[in-house]
This record gives C-alpha cells, structure tokens and sequence, in this order.
C-alpha cells in the first residue's frame, strides 16, 4: 500500500470475506484498488481515510458470472421479450405491441413453446398475422432455435440447409418458420445485422445494468462475435468497469497470440484466454445429445480431441457446452484422452451446463480435474421440461449438490439472456431449487448459502487464474465488493430472493450507488 492513495474504511456492519481462515469481520478497509484490512483496522493505518457507516449491511466479495453471452444480454433488453409467455397468443400479443421501424428487422428473445397451454407449435403464419411484411425474427429461450415469419424467410430465398443444423418442415416439405442449432445462427449472422456501434452502446449501458446487481466480473461466450473487440472500444472510453475473462471460438485458436498479445487484450479488466466450442443442443429444441442417439452433435469426441490438444499448444483452456448425457461423456472421454497434453500444464478445462449426466459420469469430473460451469438458474426453471423430456434421466438432471459432493470444482453463471443476469436470483435457485411456489425440484441437490457464494464469488476466479487476488475479501486482494442490505447467511431460504444490492466497488471505486445511503 503507498500512503496517500484514497482510502476508505467500511464499518458498523458485517464483512464476508469467504476465506475459511477469517470468515467474516467488523471492517473493511480499502486502499487504492486493495483490500487493505479487516479486523482491527485503525485510521491511523490509512492516510485520510473516509469512514462509511454500514448501518448493518453486509458486504461480500463482488459477484462474477461465469457464463454470460454479455453483447447480445445487452443488446437483448432492446429487443421484445418473450420470455415467460404462456400461450402462443401470449406471445403474439406482444409482437403486435412492439413498434416496428420500416425497412428495419422486428427481433426478440425468449420463447419456448414446452411452457404454451395448450401446447401448440410455433408457425411463421402464426407470425404473420401479427407482423406482416416486417421480417421478424425471434430467438428461443435457450438461444438454439429462430422462429421466423414468411417476409424473414423469404430474404434466404429457400437456402436453409446447413450441415449440423435442423429446418422444420410441414407434411408438404415447406419450412414451418423454425430453424435450429447451426441453421439458425447462420440465418441470424447472414440476414440480421447489428452494427458495431449498435453493439458497443448496448453493452455500455447493460454494463451499468450489471453493476448494479451486484457484478464485477464476467465470463463472456461472445467471442465469435467479435465481443472483446466491442469491450476494447469501452475500456479505451473509460467505460468498462467489469473485469471480462472473453472466449474465443475453437477454430480461431491458431490466432490465439496475436489476439491475446497484439491486440492489446492483458490488463486489469480485459483479458481473452480461452477456446469454446459446442458439442450438442439444448434441452428446450430439443437438440441435446442423449445416449439413446437422440439430439444433434455438433462435435464428436474425436474432434474435441484434437481442439484440445491444439489448445494446449497455445497454452489455452477450452470450454464445452455439453447439456445431453451423450454429450457428457464425449466430452469428459475426449479431456481423458488428452491428459497427457494438458494436465501438466495446468491448463483449468470446464464444461459448460453438464445438465444431463449418467450417474456413472459424475464422479469423473472431480477425478479429472474438470470444473463444471453451471446455472442454479437453470434447474428451476427448466423442471418442467425435463421431467416431460428427460423422465428416465432426472436422477442425473442438474445435480449441482451431487457434483460439489463428489469434489468437482462449481462455478455459477446465468447464461444469459437465457436467464436473467441476476446472480442473487441464482444465488437464491441454487439454495432453494425453485422459483415459484412448488417445493425444491430434486431437493437432494440444494447447495448451502456458503456453497453458491463460493460458486459465484471464489470459483469463478480460480478458473480464471485470479485465485490469489480475486474473490475474497483480504489484504492484498482487489477491491472488489458489493453491500447487500442484509446478510445472506442470517436470512430465511425463501427469502434470498428478496435481498437487494445497496452500492457495488470495483477496484475500490463505486461503480454503483456510491455512500452515503438511506
């Protein structure tokens, strides 16, 4: 610590600090951008320190989500939200509300039609009784599907087909309106086309959205859309008060240095260093790879393989999304087989959603040393859909409690815009396993409070790499830290939900409702 830095010093409420040697204290004492002590912290240490009364609330170590597509998250809260609609009335009711631009595309997010009474199956005529000659395009809740209306369908001019993607058809052979996996992104990358400035006011503003729930870090999938080069653009402006670990996609890999180095992507708030790819669907499409040969692969084992191994050359991890068992296993079997690559490098491997396991699968992520990247989030609110699609699979289905048991490394995210980017709502998932008021969905697999912090807190730093100055509330340690209004460890499960985000600092600067406060 130099004297003379700003300096602060939080007190008359509780501090967790999530370490085990020193679990909570009176005080917190910030530095510069240091945690600079706790317990027994005095003025006199500090140069011209601010005292903030706390008034009782509690401060924790600021939260990360671990998987966030945070570009199109942002972008997102423009768009018309379907998610939640119960019927597909309901949805297209809030189309034909939604204000239409001439000559601009009509987009949204988030429906999912196993939620519809009466179960009815989305149509691009359905779609245009409400839109018209305005193309539309709206993306699924799990972001694996586009439901499209015929003036959308009609700019592809019949090209469709893609290797590893679906088109749904009527008897007559006719697109239904419904694109899957590949098929879907190639539609939405080809025909709907977000600017860069588009991209970069959007995330400016879901940055300060972000911050305000309590967010200092995320873990973004967006790379193949160019998202650290959108966050470059706010880091340059000032404007990035989120430190971002950024993925880039597995093909890219040979470009891995000069991204990671030339570009100028290495400090304290923004970093790439990481391969991801995908080896099947999603539950909600139905496109997640099972054992009964059901689903869609999009990698094989063999291929994961070789990402692996090119990935160790560059000195970079990889994240998988597997959600379907088959997927699992290809996955966890192809990290076996390339122990020899990567484990004496130290590289810290993760799959991404592990929804759906073999119980004889479970046990392999902690033997291999695999962290599970997973969405507390996700158990609650897809229940449904897995008890109607996965009925003899359920005894693996997001077993969250059963992974930490085993000893497999957690980390939580939300997936966003899949969820919300909410990590006190997948706090309160995680502990409870419900949203609503039917009891805990699996109960066996609840998490404590401790558990889901240290997944949302501590773990995400370790995966990557900031273990020794991120996560926790300790000297030396970044000042990274979020006031809540009440403790989380002094409160009623069912009323986690309920706590609320007072102020947010990010490197011992409030990036969010800076003191003093009602």
């Amino acid at each position: 610590m130099e004297v003379g830095w700003a300096a602060v010093i939080l007190e008359n409420g509780i501090v967790r600090t999530l370490d085990p040697s020193l679990p909570t204290s009176r005080a917190l004492a910030v530095a510069g951008p240091l945690v600079a002590g706790g317990v027994g912290v005095h003025e006199s240490a500090l140069a011209s320190p601010e005292t903030i009364d706390l008034g009782g609330r509690c401060v924790l170590p600021a939260f990360t989500d671990s998987h966030v597509h945070f570009p199109t998250w942002a972008l997102a809260q423009r768009q018309v939200k379907l998610d939640g609609c119960g019927s597909l009335e309901e949805a297209l009711a809030r189309v034909g509300a939604a204000e239409t631009t001439p000559g601009r595309w009509l987009r949204g997010y988030g429906w999912r039609d196993g939620d519809w009474s009466p179960p009815t199956e989305p149509t691009k005529e359905a779609l245009d009784e409400v839109t018209g000659e305005t193309p539309a395009l709206f993306i699924s809740k799990d972001y694996h599907s586009v439901w499209l209306n015929s003036a959308a369908l009609a700019q592809a001019g019949g090209d469709l087909e893609v290797e590893g993607g679906v088109v749904e058809r009527d008897e007559q052979g006719e697109p239904t309106g419904i694109l899957r996996e590949e098929a879907a992104w190639r539609f939405r990358d080809r025909y709907v086309v977000t600017t860069q400035d588009e991209w970069v006011e959007a995330t400016r503003t879901g940055i300060k959205l972000a911050n305000s729930r309590g967010v200092c870090a995320v873990h973004d999938k967006d790379g193949w859309l160019g998202a650290p080069g959108i966050f470059q653009r706010l880091r340059d402006e000032g404007n990035l008060s989120l430190r971002v670990w950024g993925s880039i996609p597995h093909h890219l890999v040979d470009r891995a240095a000069e991204l990671s180095l030339r570009s100028g992507f290495g400090d304290e708030f923004l970093r790439i260093g990481y391969l991801k790819c995908f080896m099947d669907g999603t539950l909600g499409s139905r496109t997640a790879l099972l054992t009964d040969g059901s689903g869609v692969r999009i990698t094989s084992r063999e291929e994961l393989e070789e990402i692996v191994r090119r990935g160790a050359e560059a000195g970079w991890p990889v994240a998988v999304h597997a959600i379907g068992d088959q997927a699992n296993r290809d996955a966890l079997d192809a990290f076996e087989a390339t122990r020899d690559s990567w484990q004496p490098l130290g590289l810290r491997h993760r799959i991404e959603h592990a929804q759906c396991l073999a119980p004889e699968d479970l046990p392999r992520f902690a033997a291999l040393g695999i962290a599970c990247s997973v969405q507390f989030s996700h158990a609650p609110s897809d229940r449904d859909l897995a008890e109607r699609f996965w009925p003899d699979r359920l005894d693996g289905a997001y077993s969250f409690g059963s992974l930490r048991e085993s000893g497999a490394l957690l980390a939580n995210g939300s997936d966003a815009p899949v969820e919300e980017l909410d990590p006190l709502a997948g706090i309160a998932a995680g502990v409870t396993r419900t949203i609503d008021a039917r009891p805990a969905w699996r109960p066996g697999e609840t998490l404590t409070v401790e558990q889901a912090l240290q997944a949302t807190c501590v773990n995400p730093a370790w995966l990557s790499g900031d273990e020794r100055r991120r996560g926790k509330l300790l000297p030396g340690y970044l000042a990274d830290a979020v006031v809540l209004d009440r403790d989380p460890f002094a409160v009623e499960p069912e009323e986690l939900a309920e706590l609320r985000v007072v102020a947010t600092m990010v490197g011992g600067r409030w990036v969010h409702d800076p003191p003093p406060w009602d």
